[in-house]
């Protein structure tokens, strides 16, 4: 839009002040919460934790955006609602985020831009994957000021549509896409993220449930070796495997069971007398009841 458009009124001043409305506002931002984050982030080190999990292949002389500096623009950019690397593109001028990752929001550098991002995603291996998610528990177990006496972890995927034929992405019919399907464990009890694992678009088979888990215990307990551990999830992860491994190494374990007709009739006198029995008599009293004695020197007469 080049036509001007005049004011239909004349602004009066103020103290004599001569008084101007403009539009050319120069560099803005709608997205100023990424602030926050940038202080939340920097108190907790998440992008110095992960950048040390993955080594660096570039020549140093020619390197002008760091991994921390990538990961941090990656997480912020996310975290606003910015999905795509795409979005890479023009998030690197924006004011906000070059605050947020340490750079001048007027004369500092453009920040990284969509395809050294998606350089940044293909880099990992296998192994610095799950260095990754190993970095995730260390800082899950860092958040405890001592070691708890137990835990209740809940594990559970989720579904990320994508779009496009995507690397690990599968049709699934459940959800009637093309997804993936991550694995996401959380503290029962406060809520905090315990580990996430990027996988396929399918349906954990035993095995790798078995991994994951094997994998997670042995992490958490090596900051608390003491420590009791519970894991909940849903059928899907109630498979032999997973429960053998769970068994065998002290982990306790609340799955859900997919119906059958064998599993129903083990269960339905039980269920039954659950549904329609009659409720048990609760004390109304945390006080010790006293049984009725015979008092001899009273007649016999109850006391209580």
């Amino acid at each position: 839009m080049t036509d001007l458009t005049l004011l239909p009124f004349a602004v009066p001043a103020v103290s004599r002040n001569k008084v101007e409305i403009a539009f050319d506002g120069g560099r803005l931002s709608s997205d100023g919460g990424v602030v926050l984050l940038r202080e939340a982030e920097r108190r907790l080190g998440i992008a110095r934790r992960l950048a040390a999990c993955i080594r660096d292949r570039r020549n140093p002389m020619r390197i002008d955006h760091t991994v921390e500096d990538m990961l941090r623009l990656r997480m912020f950019a996310i975290a606003a609602g910015y999905e795509d690397a795409d979005d890479c593109d023009f998030l690197r001028h924006d004011p906000v985020f070059k605050m947020a990752v340490g750079r001048a929001p007027e004369s500092g550098r453009p920040l990284c831009s969509q395809p050294t991002m998606s350089r940044l995603e293909n880099t990992p291996s296998r192994i610095e994957v799950a260095r990754l998610m190993a970095a995730m528990v260390d800082m899950f177990c860092a958040s405890f000021a001592r070691p708890p006496q137990s835990i209740t972890l809940d594990i559970d995927d989720t579904v990320d549509e994508v779009h496009g034929h995507q690397q690990l992405s599968l049709f699934n019919a459940h959800y009637d896409a093309r997804c993936f399907q991550p694995i996401h464990v959380y503290d029962a009890a406060t809520g905090r993220p315990v580990a996430v694992i990027l996988r396929q678009g399918a349906t954990p088979t035993g095995r790798e449930a078995r991994t994951v888990l094997k994998a997670l215990v042995r992490r958490i307990r090596r900051h608390w070796p003491c420590v009791r551990i519970t894991v909940r999830g849903d059928s899907h992860y109630g498979r032999p495997e997973a429960m053998a491994w769970c068994e065998a190494n002290g982990v306790d374990y609340i799955f859900g069971l997919a119906g059958n007709a064998v599993l129903h009739g083990l269960v339905r006198d039980t269920s039954d007398d659950l549904c329609v029995g009659a409720p048990k008599p609760r004390p109304t009293s945390c006080a010790p009841t006293l049984k009725s004695t015979t008092a001899p020197n009273r007649g016999n007469r109850p006391v209580r």
